[in-house]
């Protein structure tokens, strides 16, 4: 039993230390020039380790990803408004892009890892944003497609297109939250 338990400290141990290797090597290389070696080699543990304990890489970067995204659902799903529930659904929807774009922002380098990796499915998380927008949408104007309308919003806020804003094009994130802001009046307006 002693020994099970010491297994658990040092597997949550390694675990820590592999994440946190993991963002120092995103923030010195990229997204691009993150590999399982580098991160093995930067926490001092074989590939194995990271395999074992997250699969890939997409998944190690999943896992990083994962903190922050329960985070942001915890705020907008339970948290003060505006981002949280008690204000209208115009007012939550707007602090929810304006939070979603400051996550991107922050953790830009992991989610375009993330997006490298993905074969298919969404990252992860992606589907509970998806319905909280839709839910959001069909508030503001029923008469709209709300799976629709959610997937194009949240698609015009892809990380690929908030990379060549920020880096390529030069804006700052308060540009590109006031432009979203504008694709948010034709909601209101559908309404009618």
């Amino acid at each position: 039993m002693a020994a099970a338990r010491g297994e658990r400290a040092d597997a949550a141990a390694n675990r820590v230390r592999i994440l946190e290797a993991a963002v120092r090597v995103l923030a010195e290389r990229g997204a691009e020039g993150t590999s399982i070696d580098a991160v093995a080699c930067e926490a001092g543990v074989g590939k194995g380790t990271i395999f074992r304990r997250f699969g890939d890489r997409s998944g190690l970067f999943q896992a990083l990803l994962d903190e922050h995204l329960r985070a942001f659902q915890d705020a907008f799903l339970f948290g003060p408004p505006p981002l949280g529930p008690g204000v209208p659904a115009e007012d939550r929807l707007a602090a929810f892009l304006d939070g979603l774009l400051d996550l991107q922002d922050d953790q830009l380098e992991l989610t375009l890892a993330l997006e490298r990796d993905r074969w298919s499915a969404p990252i992860g998380g992606y589907l509970t944003l998806v319905v909280h927008v839709e839910r959001l949408i069909g508030e503001i104007s029923p008469a709209l497609d709300a799976a629709v309308t959610a997937q194009l919003l949240l698609n015009a806020l892809n990380v690929h297109l908030v990379r060549y804003l920020r880096r390529d094009a030069g804006r700052s994130l308060g540009t590109i939250k006031a432009s979203v802001r504008t694709l948010l009046v034709g909601l209101a307006l559908a309404r009618s």
